[in-house]
């Protein structure tokens, strides 16, 4: 265990320990401190305490002294001096014409640096321009190139919410956060609507994230297959904060039911992919449980055989008369052959007509000679050309 203590360098910044070299401070307290810069202004964020090894980078730093009424009046002149050196860089900006935005300056405490913050979409070649700040300011010039979340920490501001951003209020580092937290959350994934003034999601979307996956893993997917008091069924969708979800009801054509997420038996995560389930027998709905124990017993069994009546739709010539209430099919079942040959029935033959028997001994008589047999192909007349009909034979 070492003894250290907390100091921050900016509103909303990081807390880095230091050596107090047995020196007490309290919270809030303006100290001077030994940095890889050289000598920087602070406040204490953490008293004297312990700390473990393991969470120290060695070798410390030490604390100089506590900050005095000069070493006050010096920061206040460092910070006039920043306005003025801001607005200068900006002319230097527009005179070389580089892409790229001014955010933020910074005077260390003993001004023998000054730190330029820009951001740029790409890299940009600034030599020029820290050659001519130097002749500006004749001291030592650095320029960094920072991130949109880090301009908005530093430029400050208000969010979709009418509060300051977290991040220049109290969030000392920043968290990723990923699309999927929006989309375990329920929300739009409108970018206008889950991003933040800097253009990335929200930093709040994380505060939440554990207690979202914490409900995800107690409520049933969409469209698994659940056992509830009301029958077996598919949830349709799911409330995480109140805890519900609505239900389908299998071979049921009434509306989704709304039922608690701990009354519901998941047997199927997720969609059907065609695996083999095991599953039990449906429960019997808690409805048809009270419909069934108000109803007599004795006439059970005579609606359970209406019920399973089959009703026969078959043609009246293929039933045979018998008992009431039976009917017999002559038709032979699909996919079986009788050994009995059919019978075959005789066709009347169309090519001629049947003659009469005549008595022996008869003599035929012969047709005149006008009276000729006419012939239609098909067994049709034929009208074309305007024919004639056969004129019946004169009486001799």
């Amino acid at each position: 265990m070492t003894e250290v203590i907390g100091v921050r360098f900016k509103k909303v910044g990081k807390v880095y320990y230091f050596d107090p070299c047995g020196t007490k401070v309290k919270d809030d307290q303006p100290v001077i401190v030994e940095t890889a810069r050289g000598q920087e202004y602070g406040e204490v964020a953490m008293a004297n305490s312990m700390v473990e090894d393991n969470k120290i980078v060695q070798p410390l730093k030490k604390l100089v002294r506590l900050a005095t009424e000069a070493d006050k009046k010096t920061m206040e002149q460092n910070l006039q001096f920043e306005k003025d050196a801001f607005k200068v860089c900006e002319e230097k900006i527009q005179k070389h014409k580089l892409d790229m935005k001014l955010v933020s300056v910074e005077y260390t405490f003993d001004r023998s640096k000054i730190l330029f913050y820009f951001s740029a979409d790409g890299r940009v070649d600034f030599r020029e321009l820290v050659k001519d700040l130097a002749g500006v300011f004749r001291t030592r010039i650095e320029l960094r190139q920072i991130g949109v979340r880090d301009e908005a920490k530093m430029i400050g501001g208000l969010g979709i919410c009418g509060r300051p951003l977290c991040c220049s209020a109290f969030l000392e580092n920043f968290q990723p956060v990923s699309i999927n937290m929006a989309k375990d959350q329920g929300l739009s994934l409108n970018p206008t609507k889950i991003s933040g003034t800097c253009g990335r999601l929200m930093c709040c979307l994380k505060y939440e994230n554990d207690t979202y996956q914490e409900l995800l893993r107690e409520t049933p997917p969409n469209e698994s297959l659940v056992d509830t008091p009301y029958g077996r069924g598919t949830v349709m969708d799911t409330s995480l904060l109140r805890g519900t979800c609505r239900v389908r009801m299998l071979n049921s054509t009434d509306a989704p039911v709304t039922v608690p997420c701990d009354q519901c038996t998941v047997l199927r995560r997720g969609r059907d992919k065609g695996e083999h389930l095991d599953l039990p027998e449906s429960p019997v709905p808690q409805a048809q449980q009270s419909l069934a124990a108000e109803e007599p017993k004795a006439q059970q069994p005579a609606d359970r055989e209406h019920k399973g009546q089959r009703r026969d739709r078959r043609r009246p010539e293929n039933k045979v008369q018998g008992k009431p209430g039976e009917h017999k099919d002559n038709r032979q079942p699909k996919g079986e052959r009788s050994d009995k040959p059919r019978p075959q029935q005789d066709k009347p033959k169309k090519d001629k007509p049947q003659q009469e028997a005549k008595p022996e001994g008869a003599q035929q008589t012969a047709k005149p000679e006008g009276e000729r047999k006419r012939r239609h192909r098909g067994g049709r007349r034929n009208h074309r050309g305007g024919g004639s009909k056969p004129q019946a034979p004169k009486a001799e």
